[in-house]
């Protein structure tokens, strides 16, 4: 794998003499985000003559692409967590660190975490992903969850499976059809191919529910249609 960091060896000798490291001294590589880019980069130096950091602020890689099946209820976290030194655990160029990065000193070459502790690097590799938006209207958060993080596919399980107990015990037609219909906006990977029409998850969580509101509940997907070619 191409890391897309050019290491100096210890034979460039004064080849590399106006680099950051000295010829002699390993390079230290520091990786922020223990995502899947940040995994991949350090696997992909796994034989370089280099140490490498790593930090996150949590010590277990997560598999986003399942995330809505722990939403669905279908996996449990533990599902699809994997801990950063267990993967990394026959690297010996590795070390891992849990925390949150609260500055980058570009000139000082250095990396500061949250609790005070500043890593020197000489390259760095920034790979903290991204995270939901909600275009400038932040007040849709509050009944409108992303799903990046674990705690996001619990708030959004318990929310669903709530809102069936609720139904449960709803005299009123109206006000158990509100509580049985969710709505899914966008129509991509996550929003239409997996929570809506993905692996039979929804059917997961609707089979483990009364018998009576079993059938009972509407999905809504909204999302853009992309115009037909020729059109």
């Amino acid at each position: 794998m191409d890391s897309g960091v050019d290491i100096p060896s210890a034979s460039d000798g004064n080849s590399r003499a106006n680099t950051a490291t000295p010829s002699l001294k390993r390079p230290r590589v520091v990786i922020i985000g223990a995502g899947f880019a940040g995994l991949a980069a350090a696997k992909g130096l796994a034989k370089a003559p280099c140490d490498i950091t790593l930090i996150d602020r949590r010590n277990y890689h997560l598999f986003q692409p399942l995330l809505y099946q722990v939403a669905t209820a279908a996996l449990s976290p533990a599902d699809i967590a994997s801990p950063i030194r267990s993967i990394l655990r026959r690297q010996k160029n590795a070390r891992v660190i849990m925390g949150r990065v609260v500055d980058i000193d570009v000139d000082g070459r250095l990396v500061t975490l949250e609790n005070g502790v500043a890593e020197p690097y000489d390259y760095l590799i920034v790979a903290t992903g991204a995270r939901h938006a909600y275009f400038n209207h932040d007040e849709w958060e509050s009944v409108a969850p992303g799903l990046k993080k674990i705690d996001d596919a619990t708030d959004i399980r318990r929310r669903i499976l709530t809102a069936f107990e609720l139904a449960e015990v709803e005299r009123d037609e109206h006000a158990r059809q509100a509580l049985l219909t969710f709505v899914v906006v966008g129509g991509g990977p996550t929003g239409q191919g997996r929570v809506v029409c993905g692996a039979g998850s929804w059917g997961f969580v609707v089979g483990h529910q009364p018998g009576a509101h079993r059938h009972s509940s509407r999905r809504i997907s909204s999302h853009r249609q992309s115009k037909p070619e020729g059109g």
